[in-house]
């Protein structure tokens, strides 16, 4: 079974990312915090053994993205409508994860791959937050998205009810803090503090 790693992103802009790290950070240090949690984020799919490797983008490439992705478009206007579409696009088995979790190792995401070689009919890490850090299907279905509040306290539970509507109770991966405030900043990059994330940080916090 070939499976795919995928990323969606936003290119980081100041002004654009990580807004509610402002303040304390400036508009700049938000998006260079957000740049560093990408570039982590894409490392470390790049270390986990997969078939392929996909950034699924909102903006263009910049000198963050490593080679070894195929980059495709965002589709969609809504986060519910660009993730079925990710999924369409890519049109494989695959496990998608956000840039929020700078954390991420490769001992994680090689655990959802694993779970969908071995036939699980979802795989779904929830975030502390409410929300969700990874979602892996074995094909493209946009009824489990389509509807499914996003960026709320409760989309992660949302997200799990209605995969289990459609019958795809999803083995679940470790629950992870997102980067959402500085507090989880600095929370996230102790976790791996030899990230550049972590580095981005802690010159921030000097």
């Amino acid at each position: 079974m070939t499976i795919a790693l995928a990323v969606i992103a936003k290119a980081p802009r100041a002004g654009h990312s990580k807004t509610r790290l402002t303040p304390p950070c400036t508009p700049q240090q938000a998006a260079d915090l957000a740049e560093a949690a990408l570039a982590d984020t894409l490392h470390v799919v790049l270390e986990t053994p997969c078939d392929r490797r996909v950034l699924v983008l909102d903006g263009a490439p910049g000198p963050w993205l490593p080679p070894g992705f195929d980059v495709i478009p965002q589709r969609g206007s809504g986060l519910d409508e660009r993730l079925a579409a990710a999924f369409a696009d890519i049109g494989a088995p695959t496990l998608l994860v956000g840039m929020d979790t700078p954390q991420l190792t490769p001992s994680l995401l090689t655990a959802g791959v694993d779970a969908l070689r071995a036939g699980a009919p979802a795989v779904l890490g929830l975030a502390d937050d409410g929300g969700y850090w990874a979602i892996g299907l074995p094909d493209s279905d946009p009824a489990l998205f389509h509807g499914v509040p996003m960026s709320t306290g409760a989309t992660g539970a949302a997200q799990r009810a209605r995969l289990r509507a459609h019958g795809r109770d999803p083995v679940l991966l470790p629950p992870l803090r997102d980067v959402d405030h500085f507090a989880d900043a600095l929370a996230a990059a102790a976790l791996r503090p030899a990230g550049r994330f972590a580095r981005a940080v802690a010159a921030l916090a000097a």
